[in-house]
């Protein structure tokens, strides 16, 4: 019986020390998350052009941004194959930020799905997310919660755009105007299409038109004006058999090409 009682708080003792062991590491870990909200960090390392990572271990992930991909997933490997002015995008952050002490402003998601911290990064007043876009070397991207400054991020794309800095240098050409045909071909890249749609499609978060050659346009309903919430409701009204004229970068998805419209004046109906 002795043996027993011994044998069982030997037991409660182990999974004791095993708690308070976790607490401490759980406790320490959200100091230090905390104290990024507090202060100037250092930069160890530009990722990329919108990630970066601190001295503390800590990843940053640009808010309102994406530049384009160095690498890309293939099976469960990533193979290096940078997007047209990917290493633009990667260089001029590096010039940036990296070895400085930067400051950090969160929005009220503070963490993505990749255990991430989001932030607006600043070197002394400039918020370095808008300066990437004023740039030419990012578009914007909306994603709320984290929308506090997107009229910033929209008028800085705009001058980039107008002044045919970095991804927009051609946009205005005959080489961006494109078919669905030649989306696949041009992955990476500002391009304008104009193509009838086919179809439409809706999930809870986003609307999809569809069109010939597998290409897709994919609009979040957060970045749907509130004048034209209506489409939503009959998407195949608006849309379906209307010819559309769109622009912005060409991306890949699951073998596909789309564009994802994160500024609705990114698209317009023609007829």
């Amino acid at each position: 019986m002795k043996r027993h009682i011994k044998y069982t708080v030997f037991l409660i003792a182990i999974l004791v020390t095993f708690l308070i062991i976790n607490f401490s590491r759980h406790a320490n870990l959200t100091t230090q998350f905390n104290n990024l909200a507090h202060g100037y960090y250092k930069v160890v390392r530009a990722v990329d052009g919108d990630t970066i990572e601190l001295s503390s271990g800590e990843t940053v992930r640009y808010i309102g941004i994406d530049t384009p991909e160095i690498r890309e997933k293939r099976g469960s490997d990533w193979i290096y194959n940078p997007r047209p002015y990917a290493e633009d995008a990667k260089a001029f952050n590096k010039n940036f930020v990296e070895g400085k002490s930067v400051r950090l402003e969160f929005d009220v998601q503070r963490k993505d799905k990749y255990n991430r911290i989001l932030a607006y990064v600043y070197i002394e007043d400039k918020m370095v997310n808008v300066e990437i876009v004023r740039e030419g070397l990012a578009m914007i991207y909306t994603y709320p919660p984290n929308v506090r400054y997107s009229q910033k991020f929209l008028d800085a794309q705009r001058e980039a755009r107008d002044n045919k800095r970095g991804l927009w240098i051609d946009l205005d050409s005959e080489n961006a105007k494109i078919s669905t045909a030649q989306a696949k071909e041009n992955i990476g890249r500002v391009r304008v299409i104009e193509a009838q749609v086919t179809d439409t499609y809706l999930t809870e978060k986003m609307l999809i038109l569809k069109f010939k050659n597998n290409f897709k346009v994919v609009i979040y309903k957060n970045n749907i004006p509130q004048a034209s919430q209506d489409m939503w409701r009959s998407p195949n009204l608006y849309f379906k058999g209307k010819i559309v004229k769109v622009y912005g970068i060409i991306k890949e998805y699951k073998g596909h090409p789309e564009i994802v419209l994160h500024d609705f004046s990114q698209l317009e109906s023609l007829k």
